[in-house]
């Protein structure tokens, strides 16, 4: 039985890949260029999904508008455990903050935020597992940027191969194009604070 509140990612004993989808005009040259072009706003939080079916899940497999361009983004692990490290839930949760006044205090100074939402099977039904999510704003937006960041590939083509299996019942199939997402391996007590259930 999967734990409820695991990080499954594509990883190297250096490397995290996580996913974001955006429009063309801003995806096509991340790819191309392997960094965000001037377009990509840094003063807004940015949204990074180490998993390919959650992320496909909210793109629609690329098709949703904004969101037609799929991206692997590989970024470093010191980058990844960095934002975990100074990470706030994005909502409040009895078990792990004092009082809503606490979670406030903390979501005001916290430069990345957390989100677990119900990790996705190859048809987008949703498990009873979660699956992170990870805001980046301010500090922590323009490290993703600038430093993190160590290769991008456009993956649309991917979902598109994935969901043509998915829709022909070929789940089979669909799940052996899947990148291979394992459990990452979280310093330990990262996670304690981050996790509604309180660990």
């Amino acid at each position: 039985m999967e734990p409820q509140f695991e990080i499954r990612a594509l990883h190297t004993e250096t490397t995290v890949t996580v996913y974001q989808a955006y429009p063309p005009e801003i995806g096509l040259p991340t790819a191309r260029d392997g960094r965000f072009p001037t377009l990509w706003r840094r003063g807004r939080m940015t949204w990074i999904k180490p998993s390919f079916l959650w992320m496909m899940y909210r793109c629609g497999w690329g098709a949703k508008e904004g969101q037609q361009t799929v991206l692997a983004v590989e970024i470093s692990r010191e980058g990844f455990e960095w934002a975990l490290a100074r990470a706030c839930l994005s909502h409040y949760a009895a078990g792990v903050h004092a009082d809503r006044e606490d979670w406030q205090r903390q979501l005001r100074r916290a430069p990345t935020r957390v989100q677990w939402d119900p990790e996705r099977d190859p048809q987008l039904r949703p498990l009873p597992y979660r699956s992170l999510q990870l805001g980046l704003a301010g500090e922590a937006a323009h490290r993703y940027a600038d430093e993190w960041i160590v290769s991008v590939a456009e993956v649309t083509p991917l979902a598109r191969e994935v969901h043509a299996a998915v829709r022909d019942g070929d789940l089979d199939a669909a799940r052996q194009l899947l990148p291979v997402e394992r459990p990452y391996p979280v310093p330990e007590g990262l996670l304690d604070r981050l996790c509604p259930s309180g660990g």
